[in-house]
C-alpha cells in the first residue's frame, strides 16, 4: 500500500512539473512581454504587406519566443488572409496574443499629426506623407482638384485654409477622403461663434481673414507684432478714396514672392513688381485669390484682434530685429525705407 501511495505521489509530482513546464512555456509564449527592449516600440503595416512581412517587422522588435507565440496563433486563425494596415503598438508588458489580438483586429494606435505652416500645397502634401501611410501624389493631387475642394466649400486657390496648422491625432492609414473630411471638422470647431463674430464684424469671410493671416504670418515672425502689421494692412483693405476708389493697394513683399515662386528673395526689386499674377499686390487692389502660405493660429487670431490705429505703410528695421518701423504717410516711410536700404547695403545683401 505505501509503495503504491509513493508511486502516485511521484506521478502527481511528474504531472505538475509537466504542467507547470506546459503553463510556463504557455506565458513565455503567449503572454510575456514581447518588446525586445522593454519599452514601447511601434510596428507599420502597410499596402504592400501580407504576413511574411509582417513577421520580419515583428522580428525586429520581438523577443525569440513571442514570435514562436505569435507564429502559433496566426495558424490557429485567418489572420494571414486578412492582414490589416495601420499603426501598431508593441506595448511594455504586453505579450504575443495582445499584440497578435490587436493586428487581427485592426486595433491601430493613432500618430500626432503635426500640420504645418507651409506656402504650398505640394510641400503640405510632401509633409504629411512623411507621417502618414499616405501617397504625397494622392494627396496633392485631391488638393489641386477643383471637384475635391469644392466639397469641403473651397477651390485650388483657397484650399489651403482649411488646414488649421496643429497637432491632431490621426490614423497612420487614414485616406485622403478621411483626412480632408477631418480637417473639416477641426476648421469649424476653429471658426466657432467668437472668431466668427470678430470676422463679421471686421467685413470678412474666414477665408478672407486666413489670406490675410497668411501675409502677415510672412511679413513677421514676432507674434507680438502680429497684430500691429495685421492692423496695416487692415487699413489699406479697407481704405476708400478719390485716389483708392477700390481699396489702397495691399504691397505686400511676401506675394510677389509667392507670385514668382522665389521663397529665398532677400530683396524685392521694381523689376519684380511687374509679374502679371492676381498675386501681385503692387498691380491688384485687395486680397489675393487665396492665402500664400498656411497661416499660424497666432497670424489668424492677430487679424481678428488686430490693432486699431492710422499707420498705412511699414519697412522692416534697419537692426534686423524682425519688426517693423510703423509710417501715417509716405514721406515717413521713405526715410524708414531708406535706412532699411542703407542697412542691406552695408551687410552687402542684395
Amino acid at each position: 500500500m505505501r509503495k503504491r501511495k509513493n508511486k502516485n505521489r511521484k506521478f502527481l509530482t511528474i504531472i505538475g512539473v509537466v504542467l507547470l513546464a506546459v503553463v510556463a512555456c504557455g506565458y513565455c509564449f503567449f503572454f510575456a512581454g514581447m518588446s525586445s527592449t522593454g519599452e514601447t516600440q511601434y510596428v507599420y503595416v502597410d499596402n504592400d504587406d501580407n504576413i511574411d512581412s509582417v513577421y520580419t517587422k515583428l522580428s525586429g522588435v520581438s523577443s525569440g519566443s513571442s514570435m514562436i507565440g505569435f507564429k502559433t496563433l496566426v495558424k490557429m486563425s485567418g489572420y494571414a488572409d486578412n492582414v490589416r494596415t495601420g499603426r501598431y503598438a508593441v506595448r511594455e508588458g504586453e505579450g504575443a496574443f495582445m499584440v497578435f489580438r490587436h493586428l487581427k483586429n485592426g486595433l491601430q494606435i493613432p500618430v500626432s499629426l503635426v500640420v504645418p505652416s507651409v506656402r504650398t500645397m505640394d510641400r503640405l502634401a510632401a509633409e504629411l506623407s512623411k507621417r502618414l501611410m499616405m501617397d504625397s501624389t494622392a494627396l496633392y493631387k485631391a488638393l489641386t482638384d477643383e471637384t475635391v475642394c469644392q466639397k469641403y466649400g473651397y477651390d485650388t486657390t483657397t484650399i489651403a485654409a482649411l488646414f488649421i496648422p496643429n497637432t491632431y491625432d490621426i490614423y497612420w492609414n487614414v485616406s485622403v477622403e478621411k483626412l480632408l473630411d477631418r480637417m473639416q471638422k477641426e476648421n469649424k470647431a476653429f471658426w466657432n461663434a467668437e472668431r466668427t463674430r470678430k470676422a463679421q464684424a471686421m467685413k470678412l469671410t474666414p477665408i478672407e481673414v486666413t489670406t490675410l493671416a497668411s501675409i502677415v504670418d510672412e511679413e513677421t515672425a514676432n507674434n507680438g507684432e502680429k497684430p500691429m502689421v495685421a492692423g496695416m494692412y487692415y487699413n489699406r483693405l479697407m481704405l476708400r478714396n478719390a485716389e483708392y476708389p477700390e481699396g489702397m493697394p495691399l504691397q505686400a513683399d511676401p506675394t510677389i514672392k509667392f507670385a514668382w515662386k522665389r521663397f529665398d528673395l532677400k530683396r524685392i526689386y521694381n523689376n519684380l513688381l511687374y509679374i502679371k499674377s492676381p498675386y501681385n499686390t503692387y498691380r491688384n487692389p485687395g486680397l489675393p485669390p487665396g492665402p500664400i502660405r498656411i497661416p499660424s493660429i497666432a497670424g489668424i487670431d492677430a487679424v481678428l484682434n488686430h490693432v486699431q490705429h492710422d499707420y498705412l505703410y511699414m519697412c522692416a528695421k534697419e537692426d534686423f530685429s524682425g519688426t517693423h518701423n510703423f509710417a501715417r504717410n509716405y514721406n515717413e516711410h521713405l526715410q524708414n525705407a531708406k535706412r532699411y536700404s542703407d542697412a542691406l547695403n552695408d551687410r552687402g545683401i542684395k
